[in-house]
């Protein structure tokens, strides 16, 4: 099926318009001192014709029906720091498993292009807000369906999470969303932190 530009969407942003929809799928996470995990994510581009994509997405770990019900209760783990975030809140259904991360943001391509920067590609910024205190600028290009990012700045509140760098790539590949993050973080160089392949999820 041809690709069709959303309808409505800023010039601004035609490089990152494959990104435009909502997206679901499955991937793994696993850090030093964190144990491999599956996980479920539902992820969302929206647009409202400014120059911009806005952004969100939440991931929940996969866990066994049996288990679900107990994650859900005072001793369930908390990633992001936020023991409220770990339970998922009222409105998680258990067998969705608890929420791991959730991620709010924009899109942009800057009118900026650098001199360096190939023909076939354009500059592209993500701006990031989490709940576990962190927020965070990532810069890059974007080009053939392929978007290469890495961090410009994060910043974290005083309970925050201790991350330092980051890099991310999003490609779409026969259809489909796959990303993959590396994360420098709690003391520990850059390296592998979660990555996933989704879905696009008809309206």
């Amino acid at each position: 099926m041809p690709f069709v530009l959303p309808e409505g969407l800023a010039p601004e942003v035609y490089p990152l318009a494959w990104l435009v929809g909502r997206w679901r799928g499955e991937g793994v996470v696993g850090y030093p001192g964190i144990e491999e995990s599956a996980f479920t994510q539902e992820l969302e581009v929206t647009h409202d014709g400014g120059p911009y994509l806005a952004y969100r997405t939440t991931i929940r770990l996969v866990v066994a029906p049996d288990d679900a019900a107990a994650l859900t209760g005072d001793d369930a783990p908390a990633p992001d720091g936020d023991p409220d975030a770990a339970r998922g809140g009222a409105t998680a259904d258990a067998h969705d498993g608890p929420v791991w991360s959730t991620e709010s943001g924009y899109w942009r391509v800057p009118p900026e292009r650098p001199s360096d920067l190939p023909e076939d590609q354009h500059p592209v910024e993500l701006l990031l807000a989490d709940p576990s205190g962190n927020v965070s600028v990532y810069v890059g290009a974007v080009g053939k369906g392929r978007i290469d990012l890495a961090s410009d700045l994060i910043a974290h509140t005083a309970s925050g999470a201790a991350v330092n760098a980051g890099k991310r790539l999003y490609g779409l590949v026969e259809g489909d969303l796959m990303w993959a993050h590396d994360l420098a973080a709690f003391g520990q160089p850059l390296q592998s932190y979660a990555s996933a392949r989704l879905s696009r999820v008809d309206d």
